[in-house]
């Protein structure tokens, strides 16, 4: 049902019963190291590509939610899966290995909560009972793609970002299927916002303002202040953007800094591992939520969080034509049933 202008209050709220991160040697060395389920031990593991290794991840990510929930392809109605590649091909060649139907999505580094909202409407609308919702990305295949290759040795602006290597999984379901009750119960789809920003090593300040209109927007549509919410978390925001949201909720005399999260800021050790302004990705916000967040969830740590995945919807062809970035944001209510 379609409450306020842009947020869909899913009646059915179904389940996120399990979770499945994999995530890579310098994430594995973060302070959120023992929440993921595994890591690879370098960047190559074992495979000829960057974007081999990070397909590999996506695959194994899916594999390892499947064995925790004790289901079979047939088991699963659907996929919704997507990276930061071009025709999201890790999404692609991973799940080609599965015998689901899939359903393949960019949103950029929003992704990951793009899926959850696709996956809680589907299930709203009785067409499926369990679904997946996956996204990955890869820092050495991203570099490539959309700045300088590795091997070139640029020096990165104290504005960027690294692109989190690392996949993270959810199973959505219709009935409760474990000791989960963590439910899907709003989800506001985001308006692309463009302030007219074109620095690629400045994701945080084209992203913080497609966060704060879906934020202020949730709120508005469902009623509910910052309060409601144990925390407010974002994905690929960094330092830099986090304290551009703070700002603009300001002028708004609304203080977001006590609740807000980032997951771009708590995967790596900002001070010890050379990051620059903290990390992003599609596997950023995929990895988090499905490691550390749905921990807390799980252990009544946080019942009420809102989960906003943010993304920069450039190219590296729309980059090099002297376009903007436009950046859109998905917000996601999750709580723990009572």
């Amino acid at each position: 049902m379609k409450i306020g202008k842009q947020t869909f209050k899913i009646e059915s709220m179904p389940y996120i019963s399990y979770t499945s991160s994999i995530v890579g040697p310098k994430e594995a060395q973060g302070p959120l190291s023992s929440f993921f389920d595994t890591h690879i031990n370098d960047v190559w593991d074992n495979e000829k590509t960057f974007e081999k290794c990070e397909s590999k991840m996506l695959k194994t990510c899916i594999n390892n939610l499947e064995k925790k929930a004790k289901l079979k392809d047939e088991d699963i109605d659907v996929i919704f899966s997507g990276d930061l590649l071009n025709q999201c091909i890790s999404s692609d060649f991973a799940i080609r290995n599965f015998n689901v139907p899939f359903l393949g999505l960019f949103g950029a580094c929003s992704t990951f909560c793009e899926g959850l909202l696709l996956s809680s409407i589907i299930i709203e609308s009785n067409l499926a009972q369990n679904v997946i919702c996956s996204a990955s990305s890869h820092f050495c295949s991203a570099e490539r793609q959309f700045r300088m290759p590795l091997e070139h040795g640029n020096q990165r602006s104290t504005t960027a970002q690294a692109t989190v290597t690392g996949a993270g999984s959810a199973l959505i379901t219709k009935e409760k299927k474990s000791s989960s009750n963590a439910r899907i119960t709003y989800v506001t789809p985001g308006k692309i916002q463009d302030l007219g920003v074109k620095d690629m090593a400045n994701m945080g300040a084209a992203m913080a303002p497609a966060a704060f209109n879906t934020i202020a927007q949730h709120l508005t549509d469902t009623n509910r202040d910052i309060d409601y919410y144990d925390a407010i978390i974002t994905g690929d925001l960094g330092e830099h953007g986090s304290k551009m949201l703070h700002d603009l909720f300001e002028l708004e005399n609304i203080d977001i800094s006590k609740k807000h999260i980032d997951c771009g800021c708590i995967i790596y050790d900002l001070k010890k591992q050379d990051v620059n302004c903290g990390g992003s990705g599609c596997g950023c916000i995929a990895s988090v939520f499905s490691g550390y967040f749905f921990n807390e969830l799980s252990a009544k740590k946080l019942n009420k969080i809102l989960l906003v995945a943010t993304g920069a919807l450039m190219s590296p062809i729309s980059s090099g034509q002297g376009e903007s970035i436009p950046s859109i944001a998905h917000a996601i209510a999750i709580e723990n049933e009572v």
